[in-house]
């Protein structure tokens, strides 16, 4: 738009209205750009794993792993942390337990860029102090383990590839990982994680429920789905004023946790109750028609307390249930979800709210949430219930790695193939 115009329009229409053709231009020249960029291969061109060439290896197939028994020492591939991932969390979950057992850990970080993990260390003591892993590059070899657990599409790559010989290989499946991507390459890498030959453990039955219509294939096992209702739950005693106002965790860049649907139910919801203060953490948001109040990253306890003080909270995902509903639920809040045959079937609880994944049907049960009757005694009842806490997920994964390395036979990985690597 030129500056002639630009003037003519601010005389004819008023400044809003131009300021959101040019911001909309912006937009549009981004999202271009974005679209002519190359997609991102979030692992190395060598890392990538033929699951037909690895299975159907002579030397694979006659190479079972031997069985380990007493004390095992537990390698755990991932990728870097970010302060709060809750994906990370809820896999050192897994990993705290195994050390509680007596069980030697070792973190294996994988970078694709960068094979110095010192900085990704320092995230890891800081955030998750109760961790006692050491932490290695997992590209710099992870020799001196009986079993690794693979915790992403791209670390099974990993694991199958760059694992030594005689090692059991394992995958903690937290979501179907090719619905990250749209149909193509990367989606069909995710897929192939299934098939590289690991012992497939899947949290939640709609992953085992998914990967059985999708791959025709269940997993090995399925380990239930918890809550942290040590950390969320209801303050004692309870903040000096009334709840009020809705919460909301904004991730921008994963379409499947639904920000822009957010956005637009937040902004109808706001219509509906001007009075209600909207609370955003995680990403900063910016550029939005309705006042909202930034919190940025909370620690659980700060989270917990905010989560005390409102009345419900949007919680919008397309694929595997987050964490977030379940720690509503146990500090008394209510969560106001999207229709989702993915979600929906984990969460039964009967105070959870699901709504049409729509602005206007989110934004219309929000509204009927806040407006109801009996706020603070309803948040009593909700956080009085009995819901599962994430000991009985870690005690289950314990014992299944504990019984496969001491009686199943499996596959040596494909490093035994290539005659070694780096």
């Amino acid at each position: 738009m030129t500056a002639r115009l630009v003037a003519k329009r601010l005389r004819r229409d008023g400044l809003r209205p131009v300021a959101r053709t040019v911001a909309a231009k912006a937009v549009n020249a981004a999202v271009g750009a974005w679209h002519l960029a190359e997609p991102g291969l979030p692992l190395r061109e060598e890392d990538i794993v033929d699951p037909q060439s690895r299975l159907q290896s002579p030397v694979l197939q006659s190479s079972p792993v031997p069985a380990r028994t007493g004390r095992l020492r537990v390698g755990w591939v991932c990728t870097p942390p970010a302060p709060g991932s809750g994906g990370h969390t809820t896999f050192f979950r897994m990993v705290e337990e195994m050390e509680e057992r007596g069980h030697l850990c070792t973190l294996f970080l994988y970078d694709p860029h960068d094979d110095d993990i010192s900085r990704h260390e320092e995230t890891i003591r800081s955030h998750w102090p109760a961790l006692r892993a050491g932490v290695r590059s997992a590209t710099n070899g992870m020799e001196g383990v009986d079993a690794i657990i693979a915790s992403s599409w791209p670390t099974a790559h990993v694991a199958a590839g760059r694992a030594p010989g005689g090692v059991h290989l394992f995958y903690f499946i937290q979501d179907y990982e090719p619905y990250f991507y749209p149909r193509g390459f990367l989606y069909a890498l995710a897929e192939d994680s299934y098939r590289l030959g690991l012992t497939n453990v899947a949290l939640g039955g709609m992953i085992g429920e998914v990967m059985q219509a999708e791959l025709g294939e269940p997993p090995h096992a399925v380990v239930p789905f918890g809550c942290d209702t040590g950390t969320y739950r209801l303050l004692k005693p309870p903040p000096r004023n009334v709840r009020a106002g809705v919460v909301y965790y904004a991730k921008r860049k994963v379409d499947r946790r639904g920000y822009l649907l957010a956005k637009l139910a937040l902004e109808r919801f706001h219509a509906l109750h001007p009075e209600q203060e909207i609370h955003i953490y995680g990403d900063t948001v910016t550029g939005w028609d309705i006042p909202v109040t930034n919190h940025g990253n909370l620690t659980p306890n700060e989270l917990n307390s905010l989560y005390n003080r409102t009345i419900a909270g949007l919680a919008i995902s397309f694929t595997n249930i987050s964490l977030v509903p379940g720690e509503l639920l146990a500090a008394g809040n209510v969560p106001v979800l999207n229709h989702s045959a993915f979600a929906s079937g984990l969460l039964r609880d009967p105070d959870a709210v699901w709504a049409p994944a729509t602005p206007t049907g989110l934004a219309t049960a929000l509204a009927e949430v806040v407006g109801a009757p009996g706020i603070e005694e309803r948040a009593q009842t909700i956080a009085g219930r009995k819901r599962p806490d994430w000991s009985k997920t870690r005690e289950e994964f314990a014992r299944l790695l504990e019984n496969s390395c001491a009686s199943m036979p499996h596959q040596a990985p494909l490093h035994s193939l290539r005659g070694g690597r780096a």
